[in-house]
């Protein structure tokens, strides 16, 4: 098999989602997690032609939502570029991060609150429920 650099697995995966977000299968989408801003912003030229491409945008997040969906050393510390069509959709990841945010502010981020937010930014990710709630309870590793 012919081995493939980091820059171009990474451009087939933003191509991907956008195309997916485009056709209404995806309300947001995630590139993978860069290691530092400089890394995720090599990808910035790349993700205007292929948001252009396909009528979508793109945010770019330096401090991104940790929840129980994810193991937490997939996103802590690291850099993300979040790609949407629709203005509510990124307004919602924010209000999701703002509500968490106030939460933690309370010291009420725990039991069905906790589950909430992770349950939402997965719902927002646009995975199926079945797939949410697993995804939650197989994740041992937490913030």
């Amino acid at each position: 098999m012919k081995l493939m650099d980091p820059y171009s697995y990474q451009c087939g995966v933003i191509d991907c989602f956008n195309e997916m977000i485009r056709a209404g299968l995806k309300k947001i989408a995630l590139s993978h997690p860069a290691d530092s801003a400089a890394q995720r912003d090599e990808l910035l030229p790349f993700s205007r032609e292929i948001c252009r491409k396909y009528g979508t945008k793109f945010y770019v997040e330096d401090e991104p939502l940790l929840t129980d969906l994810f193991p937490i050393s997939l996103n802590r510390g690291k850099y993300n570029i979040i790609y949407y069509k629709n203005e509510e959709n990124i307004k919602e990841y924010l209000d999701i991060k703002a509500e968490k945010q106030k939460l933690l502010t309370k010291d009420s981020y725990c039991g069905k609150a906790r589950i909430e937010i992770a349950y939402r930014f997965g719902k927002l990710l646009s995975y199926p429920d079945e797939g949410i709630l697993r995804l939650i309870r197989e994740n041992h590793e937490l913030e």
